[in-house]
Formats: C-alpha cells, sequence, structure tokens
C-alpha cells in the first residue's frame, strides 16, 4: 500500500474510511479489515489514493480496451476455399482481401 494525498500536500496521515475495527470487552484494538477501498487525508481532508494499485487498474483497462477477436469461418470469394478469419483480412490460400458481414 503506497497512499498519497490527492491534493499533494505532501500528507503522512491517512484515514480509511470504510473499515471495521474489532474490539475487545474493555475497548482494546483486536483487528481491522477494509470494506472497500477508501481515504482521506487528514492533513487537507482530500481523498487519497493507493499508487500501489494503479498497475493492477492499468492492466484492467488495457484488457477492457482490447478489441474481442472475431472468428468467422467463410468462403474466400476469388479461390472458394473455406477460410476460418481470426482478425487477418486475407485470404491464407490466395491473398485475396476477405470481409467479415
Amino acid at each position: 500500500m503506497q497512499l498519497v494525498c490527492s491534493a499533494r500536500c505532501g500528507s503522512q496521515l491517512f484515514r480509511a474510511l470504510f473499515a471495521e475495527v474489532d474490539l475487545d470487552a474493555v475497548g482494546n484494538y483486536q483487528d481491522h479489515r477494509l470494506q472497500q477501498p477508501g481515504y482521506v487525508c487528514l492533513n487537507c481532508g482530500a481523498p487519497a489514493f493507493d499508487l500501489g494499485e494503479v498497475p493492477d487498474q492499468m492492466d484492467a483497462d488495457a484488457a477492457e480496451d482490447d478489441p474481442p477477436e472475431i472468428v468467422a469461418d467463410i468462403l474466400c470469394p476469388v479461390c472458394e476455399t473455406l477460410v476460418q478469419v481470426r482478425g487477418e483480412l486475407e485470404c491464407p490460400n490466395c491473398g485475396a482481401p476477405l470481409e467479415v458481414a
């Protein structure tokens, strides 16, 4: 975890917003759980971000941006060969351009 203030105030103190804290009968801390990520800077009150999650989020965003691969069996209009098209739009037999509808 690497928390950073969104206002870049340089603070090193943050508060978890959606945390559950377990206490014993006399009020001593036992354990905690974060229900969902959310942090606030204790210096200026701005939202804080966990920079440790950035690489994983970038990978997830890149996976969403990749178009799904189109797979289709079509008949080449030039050589009449049955071709399974996977993104390449040329017949592997004769090189004619193929169109996937």
